[in-house]
């Protein structure tokens, strides 16, 4: 009996030394002790400004140091359009660090949003200016199979004078690129997307041979070949030639 009063003392001796120690560390009282009033920042700062992440950081500063939450402090920031993460750290007695890592474009999707390196969709105020970047386009529930795709025909395309500067995948599931002349390249039904792109390659020096500005226009959907359109030429078939109309 005595034994069990002698732990039960123990514990409310140890408790009563314990509990303001963890109450302050974890701020249910002195919230106000030690207020967090510098701020440190590490950034790019290409496009996050400095004083987008004070403003959102700001409502919580000055609060105690131990009541600082920086899981809040890191969902502030991480809401900023061009933030990918937030490290955030505390140093004794009154500063909040900052580590903010932007967001680094890849393309553009559907002309409003922009697709990030870790292909992450996101939203920007002015995501079609950025004409610089390829322009992708489809379903957004298609995002990772339009963004491979764009990937293959880059490389499709090397070692001839066209980069593939956009790809588009309708709601249909026909497929056409864009090349940085302007010209239009429409392929048609996804599952022939391949083979009719290597078809069209294999004859290009040849098809192009002569004709200095290039075609306008190109559809590959025909059974056995496609069409070209020259600069100021209607389309008409070029070799290998197919007949009928061509397919989607």
């Amino acid at each position: 009996m005595r034994g069990s009063i002698r732990l039960v003392a123990w514990c409310l001796a140890i408790a009563l030394v314990v509990m303001p120690i963890v109450g302050v560390l974890c701020g249910w009282f002195a919230a106000d002790r030690w207020p967090v009033t510098q701020l440190t920042m590490q950034a790019e700062f290409k496009h996050v400004s400095a004083e987008q992440i004070r403003a959102a950081v700001r409502p919580r500063l000055g609060k105690g140091f131990f009541a600082l939450n920086l899981d809040n402090v890191q969902k502030a920031v991480a809401a900023l359009p061009w933030v990918e993460s937030v490290e955030a750290s505390k140093r004794w007695p009154d500063t909040l660090l900052l580590r903010v890592y932007e967001r680094q474009p890849f393309a553009r999707w559907n002309n409003t949003q922009l697709i990030s390196q870790e292909g992450k969709v996101f939203s920007v105020p002015d995501a079609a200016d950025y004409t610089q970047l390829p322009d992708l386009h489809g379903p957004d529930d298609h995002l990772a199979e339009v963004v491979s795709f764009f990937a293959d025909a880059q490389k499709a395309f090397t070692g001839t004078h066209l980069k593939i500067t956009g790809v588009t995948l309708t709601d249909r599931g026909s497929w056409s690129v864009a090349t940085d002349t302007g010209a239009q390249i429409v392929i048609g039904d996804r599952s022939q997307a391949g083979r009719r792109l290597r078809r069209f390659l294999d004859v290009y020096p040849q098809v192009t041979a002569g004709h200095e500005q290039g075609f306008v226009y190109a559809d590959l959907r025909y059974t056995n070949g496609f069409a070209v359109k020259w600069p100021q030429a209607p389309a008409a078939p070029t070799a290998p030639t197919a007949g009928g109309t061509p397919r989607t």
